[in-house]
């Protein structure tokens, strides 16, 4: 989230509204962006994980989500998934973003 919340310059120049959404609760989700300084919404998946589901990310077996990276156009395509390590990168989600542009 960190290298998210230090190139949102770029993402507001690529005309892109950035989320961040995890299975953890709406308290842990506020804390964290406190303790981090993040500033754009954290969405929680908690307690259902109905939205890591119905992407296909959860991890049923241990409960948690697997660190995505979506890139949805204004129609609601999904035009960009990068995982893992790619997904903390901004690299990625930025390129995907000015190709939208």
């Amino acid at each position: 989230m960190q290298n998210y919340r230090d190139n949102m310059a770029k993402f507001r120049e690529a005309n892109t509204q950035v989320l961040g959404i995890s299975v953890d609760s709406f308290a842990s989700q506020k804390e964290f962006a406190k303790q981090n300084g993040v500033e754009f919404p954290l969405l929680s998946d908690f307690p259902k994980r109905d939205v890591s589901r119905a992407y296909g990310i959860l991890d049923e077996e241990r409960g948690i989500a697997i660190r995505t990276t979506f890139v949805v156009d204004k129609q609601g395509k999904i035009t960009s998934i990068e995982q893992g390590n790619s997904a903390i990168n901004v690299t990625g989600a930025l390129t995907a973003c000015d190709a939208l542009k």
